[in-house]
């Protein structure tokens, strides 16, 4: 359960990269004791999700430009597929599900409450996913957010002023209620690389920032 939970927590971008973690801190944030706490912290080092700073420390790494390269190449095949077949099976309701998501995202981006947007952004996408009916695909696009998910930070307040996420997911969703599948892909895929964009310049930004 704690594996999950800071599982959860970084693929939803909970955590920035460069975040020192604790075993205590993780422990009383996550209400459990120190040994889950550690074991969870040695499962995502192993995944690769953390870095050991120390003994009892871990970091959030830093997305390299290999890494954002590889991983939005697998984000476009994957995920454009589960957007398909997700949006050719989906209920009747997801629409009006999406719609309602997407209003909190939009009051979150005005009150620049950048952590909630990063909140429901996973639920947005992740609800058209799990109707894909392909729960091998499933786990994995869910490795891959968990790698990518702390450096969606790096996305805000551009994001915000640019509304980048906002007209795709709008895309999206009335591509779903006119049952246009292969739009829908288009809309999410049009997501992955407008963050791709973003991403890969504060990529560089980091680096001269490094060099100097």
């Amino acid at each position: 359960m704690a594996y999950e939970a800071m599982k959860d927590r970084l693929v939803r971008g909970a955590f920035e990269p460069g975040r020192k973690l604790t075993v205590r801190a993780v422990a009383d944030a996550l209400g459990v004791s120190s040994t889950p706490a550690r074991d969870a912290l040695n499962r995502l080092a192993a995944e690769g999700a953390l870095v050991y700073s120390g003994p009892k420390t871990v970091i959030v790494p830093y997305l390299t430009m290999e890494a954002l390269e590889e991983v939005t190449a697998m984000r476009l095949a994957l995920e454009g597929l589960a957007a398909e077949r997700g949006a050719a099976k989906a209920p009747a309701g997801l629409a009006d599900s999406l719609e309602s998501m997407q209003a909190k995202i939009n009051k979150a981006l005005e009150s620049r409450r950048y952590a909630d947007v990063l909140w429901t952004n996973k639920e947005f996408h992740f609800a058209v996913y799990r109707d894909c009916g392909m729960p091998y695909l499933l786990s994995t696009i869910e490795s891959l957010w968990l790698r990518i998910g702390p450096s969606f930070h790096n996305l805000y307040p551009e994001f915000a002023i640019q509304k980048y996420g906002v007209h795709n997911h709008q895309v999206a969703i009335e591509s779903l209620r006119e049952g246009d599948a292969g739009a829908v892909r288009a809309a999410f895929e049009n997501d992955i690389r407008d963050g791709y964009r973003r991403l890969k310049q504060a990529i560089r930004a980091r680096a001269e920032q490094a060099g100097d």
